[in-house]
Protein backbone atom coordinates (compact mmCIF):
# COMPACT_ATOMS: atom_id res chain seq x y z
CA UNK A 1 0.00 0.00 0.00
CA UNK A 2 1.46 3.65 -0.64
CA UNK A 3 2.22 5.84 1.86
CA UNK A 4 -0.19 8.81 1.85
CA UNK A 5 0.66 11.79 0.76
CA UNK A 6 -0.54 15.32 1.24
CA UNK A 7 -2.42 16.82 -1.69
CA UNK A 8 -0.75 19.34 -4.04
CA UNK A 9 -1.88 23.03 -3.02
CA UNK A 10 -0.49 26.03 -4.12
CA UNK A 11 1.54 28.33 -2.13
CA UNK A 12 0.97 31.30 -0.53
CA UNK A 13 2.75 34.48 -2.30
CA UNK A 14 3.79 36.67 0.69
CA UNK A 15 3.30 36.93 4.30
CA UNK A 16 2.19 39.92 6.55
CA UNK A 17 4.91 42.12 8.18
CA UNK A 18 3.11 41.10 11.83
CA UNK A 19 3.07 37.33 11.15
CA UNK A 20 6.57 37.71 9.63
CA UNK A 21 7.90 39.76 12.65
CA UNK A 22 6.35 37.17 15.47
CA UNK A 23 6.82 33.47 13.84
CA UNK A 24 11.06 34.06 12.68
CA UNK A 25 12.64 35.98 15.37
CA UNK A 26 15.54 33.75 16.68
CA UNK A 27 14.14 33.04 19.89
CA UNK A 28 14.81 29.95 22.42
CA UNK A 29 11.38 29.48 23.83
CA UNK A 30 8.98 30.80 21.00
CA UNK A 31 5.49 30.93 23.18
CA UNK A 32 2.11 30.49 20.94
CA UNK A 33 4.11 29.87 17.99
CA UNK A 34 2.73 26.84 17.34
CA UNK A 35 2.81 27.60 13.21
CA UNK A 36 5.84 26.49 11.01
CA UNK A 37 6.43 28.77 8.09
CA UNK A 38 8.60 27.86 5.09
CA UNK A 39 9.75 30.44 2.56
CA UNK A 40 11.35 28.63 -0.36
CA UNK A 41 12.84 29.18 -3.71
CA UNK A 42 13.69 27.20 -6.21
CA UNK A 43 15.64 27.38 -9.48
CA UNK A 44 16.14 25.07 -12.12
CA UNK A 45 19.49 24.61 -13.80
CA UNK A 46 20.69 23.70 -17.37
CA UNK A 47 24.40 22.98 -16.66
CA UNK A 48 24.31 26.02 -14.37
CA UNK A 49 22.55 28.27 -16.17
CA UNK A 50 19.52 29.65 -14.38
CA UNK A 51 16.23 28.57 -16.98
CA UNK A 52 13.64 28.98 -13.96
CA UNK A 53 12.75 30.45 -10.76
CA UNK A 54 9.48 29.71 -8.27
CA UNK A 55 9.46 31.53 -4.82
CA UNK A 56 6.05 30.90 -2.11
CA UNK A 57 5.63 30.39 1.02
CA UNK A 58 3.87 27.13 2.89
CA UNK A 59 2.31 27.08 6.11
CA UNK A 60 1.23 23.35 7.73
CA UNK A 61 -2.00 22.42 8.23
CA UNK A 62 -3.65 22.00 11.75
CA UNK A 63 -6.61 20.69 10.93
CA UNK A 64 -7.41 17.55 12.76
CA UNK A 65 -8.41 15.47 10.51
CA UNK A 66 -5.77 16.25 8.16
CA UNK A 67 -1.95 17.20 9.33
CA UNK A 68 -0.05 18.16 7.32
CA UNK A 69 3.86 20.19 8.04
CA UNK A 70 4.84 22.85 6.26
CA UNK A 71 7.63 20.48 4.81
CA UNK A 72 5.34 18.08 3.66
CA UNK A 73 3.36 20.85 1.84
CA UNK A 74 6.00 21.80 -0.31
CA UNK A 75 7.34 18.25 -0.82
CA UNK A 76 4.31 18.01 -2.57
CA UNK A 77 3.69 20.62 -4.63
CA UNK A 78 7.56 20.12 -5.60
CA UNK A 79 6.85 16.29 -6.73
CA UNK A 80 3.83 17.79 -8.91
CA UNK A 81 5.32 21.20 -10.08
CA UNK A 82 8.84 19.27 -10.94
CA UNK A 83 8.56 15.68 -12.44
CA UNK A 84 11.63 15.10 -14.23
CA UNK A 85 13.55 13.68 -11.80
CA UNK A 86 17.06 13.87 -13.91
CA UNK A 87 17.23 18.04 -14.00
CA UNK A 88 19.46 20.11 -11.72
CA UNK A 89 17.79 21.89 -9.13
CA UNK A 90 18.67 24.57 -6.34
CA UNK A 91 15.93 24.69 -3.80
CA UNK A 92 16.58 27.10 -0.79
CA UNK A 93 14.37 27.08 2.84
CA UNK A 94 13.74 30.11 4.81
CA UNK A 95 11.90 28.47 8.03
CA UNK A 96 10.78 29.32 11.43
CA UNK A 97 11.08 26.03 12.80
CA UNK A 98 13.74 23.24 11.61
CA UNK A 99 12.06 19.76 10.65
CA UNK A 100 10.84 17.06 13.19
CA UNK A 101 11.92 13.62 12.91
CA UNK A 102 9.39 12.89 10.53
CA UNK A 103 9.67 15.66 8.00
CA UNK A 104 13.58 14.74 8.16
CA UNK A 105 13.10 11.61 6.97
CA UNK A 106 10.90 12.70 3.95
CA UNK A 107 13.15 14.81 2.94
CA UNK A 108 16.36 12.50 2.71
CA UNK A 109 13.72 10.59 0.90
CA UNK A 110 12.65 12.92 -1.59
CA UNK A 111 16.75 13.65 -2.33
CA UNK A 112 17.25 9.83 -2.75
CA UNK A 113 14.39 10.71 -6.07
CA UNK A 114 15.82 13.49 -7.38
CA UNK A 115 19.70 12.88 -7.00
CA UNK A 116 20.42 16.34 -9.14
CA UNK A 117 18.84 18.50 -6.31
CA UNK A 118 21.13 20.88 -4.27
CA UNK A 119 18.66 21.54 -1.06
CA UNK A 120 19.63 24.53 1.81
CA UNK A 121 17.64 24.94 4.48
CA UNK A 122 18.22 28.28 6.67
CA UNK A 123 16.23 28.15 9.80
CA UNK A 124 15.06 30.75 12.95
CA UNK A 125 14.58 28.01 15.95
CA UNK A 126 15.28 24.68 16.83
CA UNK A 127 12.67 22.42 17.26
CA UNK A 128 12.88 20.30 20.40
CA UNK A 129 16.88 21.15 20.17
CA UNK A 130 16.95 18.76 23.43
CA UNK A 131 15.48 15.76 22.17
CA UNK A 132 17.75 12.68 20.79
CA UNK A 133 15.36 12.20 18.09
CA UNK A 134 15.07 15.46 16.72
CA UNK A 135 19.10 15.65 17.00
CA UNK A 136 19.15 12.73 15.38
CA UNK A 137 16.67 13.85 12.68
CA UNK A 138 18.76 17.21 11.66
CA UNK A 139 21.79 15.01 11.34
CA UNK A 140 19.96 12.59 8.67
CA UNK A 141 19.55 16.23 7.02
CA UNK A 142 23.35 16.85 7.08
CA UNK A 143 24.40 13.62 6.17
CA UNK A 144 22.26 13.55 3.14
CA UNK A 145 24.09 16.63 1.89
CA UNK A 146 21.87 19.32 2.96
CA UNK A 147 23.16 22.61 4.00
CA UNK A 148 21.92 23.66 7.35
CA UNK A 149 22.40 27.03 9.39
CA UNK A 150 20.25 29.01 11.69
CA UNK A 151 19.04 32.02 9.85
CA UNK A 152 21.28 35.61 10.17
CA UNK A 153 20.90 39.38 9.47
CA UNK A 154 21.24 38.67 6.15
CA UNK A 155 18.80 35.78 5.77
CA UNK A 156 16.22 37.56 7.88
CA UNK A 157 16.78 40.89 5.37
CA UNK A 158 16.60 38.37 1.78
CA UNK A 159 13.40 37.31 2.99
CA UNK A 160 11.41 40.66 4.59
CA UNK A 161 12.56 41.78 0.34
CA UNK A 162 11.30 38.61 -1.20
CA UNK A 163 8.55 36.83 0.73
CA UNK A 164 7.04 39.76 3.18
CA UNK A 165 4.34 42.01 1.77
CA UNK A 166 6.38 44.75 3.25
CA UNK A 167 4.45 47.36 1.14
CA UNK A 168 8.00 49.32 0.91
CA UNK A 169 8.30 49.78 5.03
CA UNK A 170 12.04 49.58 5.29
CA UNK A 171 13.61 46.22 7.19
CA UNK A 172 14.60 46.54 10.52
CA UNK A 173 16.02 43.87 12.42
CA UNK A 174 15.12 44.66 15.96
CA UNK A 175 15.21 41.40 18.47
CA UNK A 176 15.29 38.81 15.22
CA UNK A 177 18.30 37.75 16.24
CA UNK A 178 17.74 37.62 20.07
CA UNK A 179 19.06 34.23 20.83
CA UNK A 180 21.36 33.58 17.55
CA UNK A 181 24.49 32.84 19.31
CA UNK A 182 22.73 30.52 21.44
CA UNK A 183 21.17 28.54 18.55
CA UNK A 184 24.28 28.52 16.48
CA UNK A 185 25.98 26.99 18.83
CA UNK A 186 23.27 24.30 19.47
CA UNK A 187 23.32 23.95 15.85
CA UNK A 188 27.35 23.28 15.64
CA UNK A 189 26.92 20.48 18.46
CA UNK A 190 24.33 18.64 17.14
CA UNK A 191 25.81 18.36 14.04
CA UNK A 192 29.59 17.69 15.28
CA UNK A 193 30.40 14.15 14.45
CA UNK A 194 31.89 11.95 17.09
CA UNK A 195 31.42 14.31 20.34
CA UNK A 196 29.70 14.43 23.64
CA UNK A 197 27.52 16.65 24.30
CA UNK A 198 28.89 19.43 27.16
CA UNK A 199 25.76 20.70 28.27
CA UNK A 200 21.93 19.46 29.68
CA UNK A 201 19.57 21.66 27.87
CA UNK A 202 17.58 23.44 27.76
CA UNK A 203 19.97 25.72 29.35
CA UNK A 204 21.44 29.14 28.04
CA UNK A 205 25.10 29.21 27.73
CA UNK A 206 27.14 31.55 29.72
CA UNK A 207 26.37 35.48 29.17
CA UNK A 208 28.04 36.77 26.51
CA UNK A 209 29.00 33.81 24.73
CA UNK A 210 29.35 33.80 20.95
CA UNK A 211 29.90 31.05 18.89
CA UNK A 212 29.60 30.31 14.89
CA UNK A 213 28.20 27.29 12.96
CA UNK A 214 30.88 27.63 10.82
CA UNK A 215 33.65 27.26 13.36
CA UNK A 216 36.21 25.31 12.45
CA UNK A 217 39.91 25.05 13.62
CA UNK A 218 42.96 26.77 11.59
CA UNK A 219 45.58 24.81 9.67
CA UNK A 220 48.84 26.24 9.07
CA UNK A 221 51.62 24.79 6.53
CA UNK A 222 55.08 25.79 7.12
CA UNK A 223 56.14 28.39 4.69
CA UNK A 224 58.72 28.31 2.15
CA UNK A 225 61.86 30.42 3.11
CA UNK A 226 64.17 32.44 0.26
CA UNK A 227 67.73 33.10 1.37
CA UNK A 228 68.03 36.00 -1.28
CA UNK A 229 68.24 39.48 0.30
CA UNK A 230 64.83 41.05 0.92
CA UNK A 231 64.26 43.77 3.48
CA UNK A 232 64.92 44.04 7.36
CA UNK A 233 61.66 43.09 7.92
CA UNK A 234 61.14 40.40 5.75
CA UNK A 235 64.46 39.01 6.94
CA UNK A 236 63.60 39.04 10.60
CA UNK A 237 59.44 37.94 10.12
CA UNK A 238 61.74 34.76 8.29
CA UNK A 239 63.93 34.17 11.53
CA UNK A 240 60.69 33.88 14.03
CA UNK A 241 59.38 30.89 14.89
CA UNK A 242 57.26 28.93 12.74
CA UNK A 243 54.55 26.27 13.02
CA UNK A 244 55.37 23.00 12.14
CA UNK A 245 54.50 21.90 8.82
CA UNK A 246 50.73 20.68 8.62
CA UNK A 247 49.79 19.08 4.99
CA UNK A 248 46.33 18.52 3.87
CA UNK A 249 45.88 14.69 4.04
CA UNK A 250 45.17 13.16 0.69
CA UNK A 251 41.12 12.25 0.94
CA UNK A 252 40.62 15.80 2.56
CA UNK A 253 41.53 17.38 -0.01
CA UNK A 254 39.82 15.05 -2.71
CA UNK A 255 36.73 15.02 -0.31
CA UNK A 256 37.02 18.90 0.43
CA UNK A 257 38.56 20.82 -3.04
CA UNK A 258 35.85 18.17 -4.95
CA UNK A 259 34.08 20.13 -7.53
CA UNK A 260 30.82 17.62 -8.19
CA UNK A 261 27.23 18.91 -8.36
CA UNK A 262 26.12 17.29 -5.02
CA UNK A 263 28.27 15.21 -2.31
CA UNK A 264 29.31 11.88 -3.26
CA UNK A 265 28.61 8.67 -0.77
CA UNK A 266 28.90 8.78 1.79
CA UNK A 267 27.90 12.24 2.88
CA UNK A 268 30.03 14.66 4.37
CA UNK A 269 30.50 18.32 5.07
CA UNK A 270 31.97 20.69 2.60
CA UNK A 271 34.26 23.19 4.51
CA UNK A 272 35.95 26.28 3.58
CA UNK A 273 39.75 25.96 2.81
CA UNK A 274 42.01 28.80 1.17
CA UNK A 275 45.35 27.52 0.18
CA UNK A 276 47.56 30.40 -0.97
CA UNK A 277 51.46 31.21 -2.04
CA UNK A 278 52.93 34.46 -1.56
CA UNK A 279 55.73 35.64 -3.72
CA UNK A 280 57.89 38.02 -5.07
CA UNK A 281 57.42 39.17 -8.70
CA UNK A 282 60.70 37.09 -9.88
CA UNK A 283 58.88 33.83 -8.68
CA UNK A 284 60.59 33.43 -5.25
CA UNK A 285 58.52 31.86 -2.73
CA UNK A 286 57.76 34.04 0.40
CA UNK A 287 54.66 32.07 2.59
CA UNK A 288 52.42 29.54 2.27
CA UNK A 289 49.86 28.33 4.17
CA UNK A 290 46.33 26.68 4.07
CA UNK A 291 43.65 28.21 6.43
CA UNK A 292 40.31 27.27 7.77
CA UNK A 293 37.32 29.33 9.16
CA UNK A 294 37.69 29.57 13.41
CA UNK A 295 35.32 31.26 15.36
CA UNK A 296 33.39 34.13 13.83
CA UNK A 297 36.18 34.52 11.25
CA UNK A 298 36.06 33.42 8.11
CA UNK A 299 39.13 32.02 6.12
CA UNK A 300 39.07 34.81 4.06
CA UNK A 301 39.57 36.95 6.61
CA UNK A 302 42.13 35.01 8.40
CA UNK A 303 44.40 35.52 5.39
CA UNK A 304 44.13 38.92 5.55
CA UNK A 305 45.15 39.05 8.95
CA UNK A 306 48.05 36.84 7.97
CA UNK A 307 48.66 38.70 4.34
CA UNK A 308 49.33 42.30 6.51
CA UNK A 309 51.76 40.57 9.07
CA UNK A 310 53.94 39.68 6.12
CA UNK A 311 53.72 42.63 3.69
CA UNK A 312 54.47 45.59 5.97
CA UNK A 313 57.05 46.60 3.43
CA UNK A 314 54.87 48.41 1.47
CA UNK A 315 58.01 49.58 -1.02
CA UNK A 316 58.31 45.79 -1.93
CA UNK A 317 56.05 44.16 -4.73
CA UNK A 318 54.02 40.78 -3.83
CA UNK A 319 52.18 38.04 -5.91
CA UNK A 320 49.14 35.99 -4.20
CA UNK A 321 47.65 33.14 -5.64
CA UNK A 322 44.63 31.62 -3.48
CA UNK A 323 42.77 28.39 -4.03
CA UNK A 324 39.97 28.45 -1.75
CA UNK A 325 36.77 25.63 -2.14
CA UNK A 326 34.33 28.14 -1.79
CA UNK A 327 34.01 30.98 -3.26
CA UNK A 328 34.03 33.99 -0.83
CA UNK A 329 30.55 35.25 0.10
CA UNK A 330 29.62 38.75 0.00
CA UNK A 331 30.94 40.23 3.15
CA UNK A 332 34.33 38.42 2.75
CA UNK A 333 34.62 39.85 -0.74
CA UNK A 334 33.93 43.50 -0.01
CA UNK A 335 36.56 42.92 2.67
CA UNK A 336 39.16 41.66 0.40
CA UNK A 337 38.43 44.27 -2.47
CA UNK A 338 39.30 46.94 0.75
CA UNK A 339 42.17 45.08 1.79
CA UNK A 340 43.73 45.08 -1.69
CA UNK A 341 42.49 48.99 -2.20
CA UNK A 342 44.28 50.12 0.66
CA UNK A 343 47.63 47.53 -0.23
CA UNK A 344 48.35 48.66 -3.75
CA UNK A 345 51.54 46.84 -3.32
CA UNK A 346 50.08 43.44 -3.43
CA UNK A 347 48.47 41.22 -6.74
CA UNK A 348 45.70 38.72 -5.70
CA UNK A 349 44.48 35.80 -7.93
CA UNK A 350 41.04 33.64 -6.46
CA UNK A 351 40.46 30.12 -7.82
CA UNK A 352 37.50 28.83 -6.56
CA UNK A 353 36.76 25.15 -6.83
CA UNK A 354 32.96 25.99 -6.38
CA UNK A 355 30.57 28.68 -6.31
CA UNK A 356 29.06 29.53 -2.58
CA UNK A 357 25.50 29.84 -2.98
CA UNK A 358 25.68 31.46 -6.50
CA UNK A 359 22.04 31.63 -7.41
CA UNK A 360 21.33 34.28 -4.77
CA UNK A 361 21.49 38.18 -6.29
CA UNK A 362 23.88 39.13 -3.20
CA UNK A 363 26.38 36.54 -3.84
CA UNK A 364 26.45 37.01 -7.06
CA UNK A 365 27.24 40.92 -6.41
CA UNK A 366 30.30 40.20 -3.99
CA UNK A 367 31.80 38.14 -7.20
CA UNK A 368 31.20 40.95 -9.58
CA UNK A 369 32.44 43.25 -6.71
CA UNK A 370 36.15 41.57 -7.31
CA UNK A 371 35.95 41.16 -10.85
CA UNK A 372 35.10 44.82 -11.17
CA UNK A 373 37.94 45.88 -8.57
CA UNK A 374 40.51 44.42 -10.81
CA UNK A 375 40.42 41.02 -8.17
CA UNK A 376 40.15 38.78 -10.93
CA UNK A 377 37.89 35.23 -9.94
CA UNK A 378 38.60 32.07 -11.94
CA UNK A 379 37.47 28.79 -11.71
CA UNK A 380 39.94 25.63 -10.95
CA UNK A 381 40.61 23.05 -13.60
CA UNK A 382 43.40 20.26 -13.76
CA UNK A 383 46.37 22.32 -13.75
CA UNK A 384 44.85 24.33 -10.40
CA UNK A 385 44.10 21.38 -9.23
CA UNK A 386 48.08 19.89 -10.09
CA UNK A 387 49.57 22.64 -8.34
CA UNK A 388 47.26 23.19 -4.93
CA UNK A 389 48.33 19.07 -5.22
CA UNK A 390 51.82 19.73 -5.15
CA UNK A 391 52.13 22.41 -3.27
CA UNK A 392 49.68 21.74 0.06
CA UNK A 393 49.12 18.00 0.22
CA UNK A 394 51.20 15.32 1.40
CA UNK A 395 51.22 13.49 -1.56
CA UNK A 396 54.21 11.12 -0.70
CA UNK A 397 55.71 11.90 -3.95
CA UNK A 398 52.40 10.42 -5.67
CA UNK A 399 51.04 12.67 -8.48
CA UNK A 400 47.29 13.74 -8.33
CA UNK A 401 44.55 11.35 -9.91
CA UNK A 402 41.55 13.33 -11.05
CA UNK A 403 38.17 12.12 -9.98
CA UNK A 404 35.35 11.06 -12.33
CA UNK A 405 34.27 14.08 -14.44
CA UNK A 406 36.48 16.62 -13.10
CA UNK A 407 36.58 18.73 -16.43
CA UNK A 408 33.40 18.55 -17.13
CA UNK A 409 32.08 19.83 -13.82
CA UNK A 410 35.07 22.29 -13.73
CA UNK A 411 33.27 23.64 -17.20
CA UNK A 412 29.82 23.93 -16.13
CA UNK A 413 31.04 26.09 -12.93
CA UNK A 414 33.25 28.17 -15.68
CA UNK A 415 29.78 28.68 -17.66
CA UNK A 416 28.07 29.50 -14.17
CA UNK A 417 30.64 32.47 -13.55
CA UNK A 418 30.75 33.37 -17.11
CA UNK A 419 27.33 34.63 -16.91
CA UNK A 420 27.57 36.25 -13.30
CA UNK A 421 30.17 38.64 -14.37
CA UNK A 422 28.80 38.97 -18.16
CA UNK A 423 28.27 42.81 -18.10
CA UNK A 424 24.48 43.94 -17.71
CA UNK A 425 24.75 45.87 -21.48
CA UNK A 426 25.88 42.78 -23.07
CA UNK A 427 22.98 40.84 -21.16
CA UNK A 428 20.37 43.94 -22.52
CA UNK A 429 21.55 43.30 -25.49
CA UNK A 430 21.11 39.71 -25.76
CA UNK A 431 17.32 40.84 -24.61
CA UNK A 432 17.04 42.64 -27.80
CA UNK A 433 18.53 40.52 -30.12
CA UNK A 434 15.66 38.13 -28.57
CA UNK A 435 13.49 37.72 -32.01
CA UNK A 436 9.84 36.61 -29.97
CA UNK A 437 7.23 35.95 -32.41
Amino acid sequence: MEPWRPSPRNPMDRIDPNTFRFHFPNLLYASGRKLCYLCFQVEREDYFSCNDSDWGVFRNKVHPWARCHAEQCFLSWFRDQYPYRDEYYNVTWFLSWSPCPTCAEEVVEFLEEYRNLTLSIFTSRLYYFWDPNYQQGLRKLWDAGVQLDIMSCDDFEYCWDNFVDHKRMRFQRRNLLKDYDFLAAELQEILSPGQQRKRDWPFPPRPGAQVDPRSWVQEVTEPGISTRRHSLHLLVSFLLPRPAMNPLQEDIFCRQFGNQHRVPKPYYRRKTYLCYQLKLPEGTLIDKDCLRNKKKRHAEMCFIDKIKSLTRDTSQRFEIICYITWSPCPFCAKELVAFVKDNPHLSLRIFASRLYVHWRWKYQQGLRHLHASGIPVAVMSLPEFEDCWRNFVDHKDRSFQPWHNLDQYSKSIKRRLGKILMPLNDLRNDFRNLKLE
